[in-house]
């Protein structure tokens, strides 16, 4: 067995180069989906995704937490109704635990879509590859407001501070709940 030259490792390495160029792209000339910009926003197009954040925040206040605009960009694991939808991010204030708190409201078209929607989530995390995104004991909040749906998830053993609990308490009060399925 002969050593292999400096020619066949350039050789090969610009093959494997080229293999994993052309794994990266779709294969047709047709551009790989992006998520829509706005998906990564804290903004949204609609008075009714403004009003649930509205009444989020009161109902955060109530229970005596603050709900702001997060300072980093916040994806929960979604189900691909919800990953298509325009949302906003809020995000609890917690000072025992500034990385969590994190409140989704997503905008879909009209009630029925929204309530079709959330179910689809309730679905998503509780089976298959939703599930195994979250730690095993999260808890998760899933309600419906018009044309809205609001989206909420915690871990009782990974959350350091007292209050993530009351986040979902207060979220409870808003709108209406979807089950999750057992």
């Amino acid at each position: 067995m002969t050593r292999p030259t400096a020619r066949r490792w350039v050789l090969t390495l610009a093959l494997a180069s080229a293999a994993i160029i052309a794994g990266c792209g779709s294969g047709n000339g047709t551009p790989l989906p992006t998520f829509p910009p706005v998906s990564f926003g804290t903004g949204t197009t609609s008075a009714a995704a403004l009003e649930t954040r509205r009444l989020v925040t009161v109902a955060l206040s109530t229970e005596g937490l603050l709900a702001e605009t997060p300072p980093v960009v916040y994806r929960p694991a979604e189900s691909p109704a919800l990953a298509q939808a325009p949302r906003i991010v809020v995000q609890a204030e917690l000072p025992d635990d500034p990385q969590h708190g994190y409140i989704v409201i997503y905008e879909l078209q009209d009630a029925n879509t929204a309530s079709g929607a959330a179910r689809e989530q309730a679905a998503y995390v509780t089976s298959g590859i939703g599930f195994v995104q979250f730690p095993p004991d999260s808890e998760f909040v899933i309600r419906t407001v018009g044309a809205t749906v609001i989206f909420f998830s915690w871990s009782p053993g990974n959350s350091p501070d007292s209050r993530t609990a009351t986040i979902a308490t207060a979220l409870e009060t808003i709108g209406t709940g979807i089950p999750l399925p057992r």
